[in-house]
């Protein structure tokens, strides 16, 4: 099986929700696409706030089996600009076949194109997912992530 990856632009997006709705054939996601999410995925390819982040698919078989996305964090704590890892999905069917690891190198490629040297991301909580993180080379699991809702 060959995997190739491409950057996520806005002529893709159809490619994507296919892509999301097999996901949801097999897993439950907990929401459903909707005109809202369409409306804001397709704005976000026209508004500059996004022009830092990174979004990859991978194809197979002629179809996105796989996707991730990262953004840009710049502090001022210590002026580095390091990549936050948003979501990496990769469907059922096509898991333990290196499309995961595929994307990840396509992120760290680019990334470093971009002279960030810090990938830092969330781990999903459940075992197929931390089985994953924990095969990622140059990697290590450290600190703990919290989520806050701004009201």
């Amino acid at each position: 099986m060959e995997i190739v990856i491409e950057e996520y632009t806005k002529d893709r997006i159809d490619d994507v929700i296919e892509f999301e709705n097999r996901i949801r054939e097999k897993e439950e996601w907990g929401w459903e696409i909707d005109d809202s999410y369409l409306s804001s995925v397709r704005k976000s390819f026209d508004d500059p706030e996004f022009n830092d982040s990174i979004s990859l698919l991978a194809y197979a078989d002629g179809k996105v089996v796989g996707r991730i996305d990262s953004s840009m964090i710049h502090s001022r704590f210590d002026g580095v600009i390091r990549a936050y890892l948003d979501w990496i999905c990769v469907l059922i069917d096509y898991r333990h076949m290196g499309v995961g690891q595929a994307l990840m190198q396509g992120l760290r490629d680019r990334l470093k194109e971009r002279n960030i040297d810090t990938l830092v991301g969330i781990t999903a909580s459940n075992e197929e997912a931390q089985r994953f993180y924990q095969s990622i080379g140059d990697s290590r699991m450290r600190d703990t992530a919290i989520w806050i809702d701004i009201k």
